[in-house]
C-alpha cells in the first residue's frame, strides 16, 4: 500500500513520525514555520525540490482515493485546516468563503512571492487529482475574488498557476 494511503488512513506517520491527526491539530504558527508537511497533506506526482522524503502520487494512490470515501474525507479535512490557516472556510455545495479572521490571516500570505502561494498551487492540484475537483474549483473561485480585489498582492503569474492547478 502506498505510503500516502497509509498516512491518510491513519495507519502510518510521515517521514518524521507525525500522523495526519497531529498535523491537522497544529496551531497556525507551526503550519507557517514548518515546511516539510505540506507535501504529505497534499502530495503530487512530481518530486518536491524541497522535500526528498515527500511521497509521490501514482496510479495506485489515485485509484485508492477514488475508491475510498474515507481517504477523500481525510483529504477534505486537510483542506479545511489549510483553508482556516488562510482565513477561509469550506461550506456546502461546496463553497469556500472568507471567515471573520480573513484580514488577519491574509497578512501572513497575501503578498507577492510568499511561499504560501506555492502551497496553494500544490493544494489545488492535489485536490483535482485525488477526486476533490469541486472543492478545488471552490477554493480557486474564492482566490479569484481575492485576486480581483488585491491585484497588487497576487501576481498575474500566480493566478494563472492557480487556475491551471484547479483544472488539472
Amino acid at each position: 500500500m502506498p505510503s500516502i494511503v497509509q498516512f491518510y488512513s491513519g495507519a502510518e506517520p510521515d517521514h518524521r513520525g507525525r500522523f495526519l491527526r497531529d498535523v491537522i491539530a497544529w496551531p497556525d504558527e507551526r503550519l507557517e514555520s514548518v515546511h516539510d508537511f505540506i507535501q504529505w497533506l497534499f502530495p503530487l506526482p512530481d518530486p518536491s525540490p524541497v522535500n526528498p522524503h515527500a511521497p509521490l502520487l501514482n496510479r495506485e494512490t489515485v485509484e485508492a482515493f477514488a475508491a475510498r470515501a474515507n481517504l477523500r474525507d481525510a483529504l477534505r479535512t486537510s483542506l479545511e485546516r489549510m483553508l482556516k490557516f488562510y482565513g477561509f472556510a469550506l461550506g456546502p455545495g461546496p463553497m469556500v468563503d472568507r471567515t471573520k479572521q480573513f484580514a488577519a490571516r491574509a497578512e501572513n500570505w497575501l503578498w507577492p512571492g510568499n511561499h504560501n502561494h506555492l502551497r496553494i498551487t500544490r493544494i489545488l492540484k492535489c485536490l483535482s487529482i485525488l477526486g476533490l475537483k469541486a472543492e478545488a474549483a471552490a477554493f480557486e473561485g474564492a482566490l479569484e475574488t481575492v485576486y480581483a480585489e488585491h491585484r497588487d498582492r497576487i501576481t498575474a503569474a500566480t493566478i494563472r498557476f492557480w487556475r491551471r492547478a484547479s483544472n488539472f
